[in-house]
């Protein structure tokens, strides 16, 4: 019982870290599909990237994110490398 407990976390922890680690394209993503990608954004923080991309156009870069409200330079440097823009 102990083994089949131990790989059934196993297997919860190692999906769980994919989920989590997937890139997302923040000019064409969704703000749930934008809250489910990253670290330390939730949907009300992804719908302020919508609304900000939506009111100012396409992002040429992914740091541009920290200027939509709510969304500072840790939580850019956190996700930064699952953030893509083309």
């Amino acid at each position: 019982m102990k083994i089949k407990n131990i790989v059934i976390a196993l297997v919860v922890l190692f999906f769980s870290t994919i989920a989590q680690a997937s890139p997302v394209n923040i000019n064409m993503a969704t703000a749930a599909e934008i809250a489910e990608a990253l670290n330390g954004v939730g949907i009300a923080k992804a719908e302020a990237l919508v609304a900000y991309r939506t009111a100012n156009g396409k992002f040429s870069s992914a740091e541009q994110i920290v200027n939509v409200k709510g969304i500072g330079k840790a939580i850019f440097e956190k996700n930064k490398a699952d953030i893509k823009v083309k």
